[in-house]
């Protein structure tokens, strides 16, 4: 259990989920050292079998990365887990006070969708921790893909009633929603939680051998694709007027960044969804043109970048709420747009550019873009540790001592 005289326990939010999403988001990131630098013929991610052999075959280097990758999964899963199911009983407290009323009579209700996107991002961590240590998992692998199925299907499903909620509750009673406090992308966030449904849902579609589980999850992360990409392009436009007209919320400025990593998810998406019909449907794409489709992402992520570090450095968003006295659980908003890139950039390279025949794999320009996501990844895990200590910390920090 985590300290209960913390500042996140004594001014909860549901933001607080993002904590757990962004320790799951790390632990992805460790996952990638070992999807596109571990051999894993015959099934398109490595699991237990090829993790060990690359390790009994590999010299220092490949051992060396293997422990950590294996360590640093194993570390970030099990604080994604454990501030999982922390949010989960504080929600169930702050459920029973007058502040649920009041976020659910404001813009900010559909911070509740943090949940449904923690709770998705948590079976995806699931699943690496049974491709990494779980030995035999791939023989069995076709019996669990219909059961995490359902069980995206029930997030889905969960998170697309609270947004019915919000949206009933605004469309039919009038005045029920302030433009003027829209000034920030908060309201992405049901979107990021669709399209993080629809992500889980398509990786039966890339590793699937049966048509029918193929298919059906093209069909249901085709749904989901679509809903993230129709409320977020609503919820981008409005976004963009509100701040337009009364400027962008400062304790809300890291949402402008909130883009970054649906693009990465959405993304991924789309990868999983060709590499099924592809495999399975006989549809082809070539190399070229992922390399173009993650090029365009990944500028269009650059650009949402640059925006949002503009808006914190011009509003003195660090000195406010990182290391001031001022603290917001929105600041956990500024982890996913770094694992995103992280993430962005591994496959950029591994399935676009060296794809595409334009970088060769482990050469020295392979090394150097690879160290641009190794940079993004290894500050996001000095952040999450700072800001775990900031906000989960028992009791509040002592005061500075003046000197004499």
């Amino acid at each position: 259990m985590l300290p209960s005289t913390s500042h996140a326990a004594r001014t909860y939010s549901p933001l607080y989920f993002l904590a757990s999403l962004g320790a799951g988001g790390l632990a992805v990131t460790f996952f990638m050292y070992l999807m596109f630098w571990v051999p894993h013929p015959g099934q398109p991610v490595p699991v237990f079998e090829d993790i060990a052999a690359a390790f009994g075959a590999g010299g220092l280097a490949m051992q060396g990365m293997i422990v950590l990758a294996m360590t640093g999964i194993a570390i970030f899963a099990a604080l994604n887990i454990r501030y999982l199911l922390w949010n989960l009983s504080a929600f169930a407290a702050f459920r029973k006070s007058a502040g649920y009323g009041q976020l659910t009579s404001s813009n900010a209700e559909t911070q509740i969708l943090a949940m449904p996107l923690a709770l998705a991002m948590s079976i995806n961590v699931g699943f690496i921790l049974g491709l990494v240590f779980v030995p035999g998992l791939w023989g069995i692998v076709e019996y669990l893909f219909p059961a995490a199925m359902i069980a995206f299907l029930a997030i889905g499903t969960l998170a697309l009633r609270q947004i019915g909620a919000f949206l009933g509750r605004v469309l039919t009673t009038g005045g029920g929603f302030s433009h003027k406090a829209n000034n920030s992308y908060a309201q992405l966030l049901p979107a990021f939680a669709l399209a993080m449904v629809g992500v889980g849902l398509a990786a039966p579609a890339a590793m699937s051998t049966v048509p029918l589980t193929a298919g059906l999850s093209l069909i249901a992360s085709t749904f989901f694709l679509t809903a993230a990409v129709i409320y977020g392009l609503v919820a981008l436009i409005l976004g963009v007027y509100a701040m337009m007209e009364h400027g962008a919320a400062p304790e809300a400025a890291p949402t402008l960044m909130v883009v970054i990593p649906m693009l990465t998810v959405l993304g991924i998406l789309s990868l999983r969804q060709e590499h099924g019909l592809h495999a399975t449907f006989g549809v082809h794409g070539s190399a070229a043109e992922t390399m173009t489709f993650l090029g365009m992402l990944l500028s269009a992520q650059t650009l949402f970048l640059l925006l949002g570090l503009l808006v914190l450095r011009r509003q003195n968003y660090t000195a406010t709420y990182l290391t001031g006295e001022t603290r917001s659980a929105g600041s956990y908003a500024l982890v996913c747009p770094g694992v995103a890139l992280a993430v962005m950039v591994h496959f950029f390279l591994n399935k676009g550019l060296v794809g595409a025949g334009l970088v060769e794999t482990f050469s020295t320009a392979y090394w150097a873009i690879t160290a641009i996501a190794l940079a993004f990844q290894a500050a996001m895990i000095a952040l999450v540790l700072y800001l775990n200590r900031r906000h989960f910390a028992a009791g509040d920090p002592p005061a500075a001592v003046p000197a004499e």
